[in-house]
């Protein structure tokens, strides 16, 4: 079910065969809502500047939306590798986190009245938000596998990018014009989210393979029948290259029938697959979910929590967001304090900078990740942080005599904002890359995105609070100072004890060693010495 069949048939979007190309236009409109940092400093910025909060209303505000997201981060990836409706989920979570935020621009009282119920808000919305970012990048490797997550992440990322820099320059202009009424700027929440709701009920269900969703095939089952490639025994390709299951009066669906009757049955001499995740979370005995143990299957939670390489991206994704998540907030404000529209206009710009820069840096990391490797690019956007907050200690140090910043320093500082979208870009589009390759073979890749994205949230959610608290305490000229020194440690720690996590079958865009890594459910026992060669392999998972 989703929400096209709720629609009636003359308005529905029309169902393409180009699911890639669907998933570029819904990843555009989805960059104002895809985890709610955008709108999230915007609302900042409307509070302070014209509801009058201050920075440590607005601090604790964000401090419970980051909190409420860390906490709903992991169930919602482990719900989204275990439901097969996830573009129910996904447009039901922009739907919530839209109306959400109309509520706060449209409720909020003068300095902090009903902070109470705005602090409420904000713990509704970080859980809802929580959904997005395991949902869309669960479809996208659903439709094109872990094979193809390089690519069109990359193009997913850069779409997303450009959408949000787009969004917030008509909301700032709309500001602009609206000053000091700018709550009207929020109205491009809806219309981005009709855009998202459009694109994303267009993709047709068997587009997705849930398998490869999970992380527990290499390639998606539907894009290599829509590639016209070799297909599986257990699947049929229509006229049009467009996949489609076993239907129950097929050869194929009786033999999967029968194999599932019997408790050792196998389809063609091999032995069924247990591929959905189940709720067994790995305490006690085995480990592992049901099944036979020949069976390959996804791992459990602690299976996955075991993984050095995992718990240490875990803490550099915290240390990063704990650095850089207050940053560009405290830009925002610097721009935006006194400065009346201007400096609603001003903040806008700092967003629409960093984002159009991100575009050209998730082009990049698609382009250059596989040839050379994670690791590097990675770097470079770790080690941007710094820089930017040893440049903007020194700006932050240049008033006039009426203590206001001068119009060339305001420039210089938003200008800091292009180093904030090679960081952040680079970022955005490598943690999700890495995660991929750390999760092969686990089933467990939404869950997995689900930890890496709480651990980005968590650091955030504190960051937003420490920066906040810095800069009424101490001023902002310290704040930056301190996140710069913050902002060394996860690099050096990715540096020097995080691996390269590139695996071989996505560094030359050829075919996977093992042959099961094509499809788990063709062959569960691959040649022992080849899958030996694989860092993660997709055969037996126990």
């Amino acid at each position: 079910m989703t929400i096209g069949d709720m629609v009636p048939d003359k308005i529905r979007p029309q169902k393409s065969k180009d699911a890639r190309g669907i998933l570029r236009w819904a990843a555009l409109f989805l960059g104002e809502l895809r985890d709610g940092l955008t709108m999230i400093n915007m609302q900042a910025a409307f509070l302070i500047a014209s509801k009058g909060y201050s920075e440590k209303q607005a601090g604790v505000m964000f401090f419970v939306f980051g909190m409420s997201q860390f906490l709903a981060q992991t169930p919602a990836g482990y719900l989204m590798d275990y439901t097969d409706h996830k573009v129910l989920w996904l447009s039901m979570a922009c739907i919530s986190t839209t109306v959400l935020t109309l509520i706060t621009a449209g409720f909020a009282q003068e300095e902090g009245g009903n902070l109470i119920f705005m602090v409420f808000l904000k713990l509704l919305q970080g859980a809802v938000t929580a959904f997005i970012p395991p949902g869309l990048n669960s479809i996208t490797q659903g439709i094109v596998g872990s094979v193809g997550m390089t690519v069109q992440v990359a193009k997913n990322e850069m779409m997303n990018h450009l959408g949000t820099a787009i969004i917030i320059l008509t909301g700032s202009l709309i500001a602009f014009f609206m000053y000091p009424d700018i709550g009207i700027l929020f109205i491009v929440s809806p219309i981005a989210c009709a855009g998202v709701l459009y694109f994303l009920n267009s993709i047709r269900p068997e587009d997705i393979d849930h398998d490869a969703a999970r992380g527990l095939k290499a390639e998606s089952s539907t894009e290599k029948a829509g590639l016209g490639l070799d297909s599986k025994p257990t699947s049929e390709v229509t006229s049009a290259g467009a996949y489609k299951p076993p239907t129950a009066d097929s050869e194929d669906y009786g033999a999967m029938e029968g194999a599932a009757a019997s408790p050792g049955g196998t389809v063609d001499g091999k032995k069924p697959i247990q591929t959905k995740p189940s709720f067994n979370f790995g305490f006690g005995g085995s480990g592992s979910v049901a099944g036979s143990p020949a069976d390959p299957k996804a791992d459990t939670p602690l299976q996955v929590l075991r993984d050095p390489t995992l718990l240490t991206f875990l803490v550099c994704c915290f240390l990063f967001h704990l650095s850089n998540g207050t940053i560009l907030p405290l830009v925002m404000q610097t721009l935006a304090i006194g400065e009346g529209r201007t400096g609603i206009l001003l903040s806008g710009m700092c967003i629409i900078v960093a984002q159009l820069t991100m575009v050209g840096a998730a082009k990049v990391c698609g382009d250059y990740s596989r040839r050379y490797g994670r690791k590097g690019l990675f770097l470079v956007g770790f080690f941007t942080v710094p820089v930017r907050c040893f440049i903007l200690y020194f700006l932050t140090g240049i008033v006039d005599e009426n203590g206001l910043h001068p119009t060339w320093a305001q420039l210089v500082t938003l200008s800091t904002q292009i180093l904030d979208g090679v960081g952040a870009g680079t970022f955005g589009t490598m943690y999700i890359l890495v995660t991929s390759d750390i999760s092969g073979g686990t089933g467990r890749f939404s869950m997995t995105l689900g930890l890496t994205t709480a651990a980005m949230s968590i650091g955030g959610t504190v960051s937003g609070y420490l920066g906040q608290a810095l800069a009424q305490d101490i001023g902002y000229r310290q704040a930056f100072t301190i996140l710069g020194f913050m902002s060394m440690v996860p690099a050096i720690l990715y540096l020097f004890c995080m691996p390269e996590t590139l695996p071989d079958y996505a560094s030359g865009g050829g075919k996977p060693k093992v042959k099961a890594m094509t499809s788990i459910a063709e062959e569960a026992h691959g040649d022992e010495e080849d899958a030996k060669d694989m860092s993660k392999p997709y055969v037996e998972l126990t």
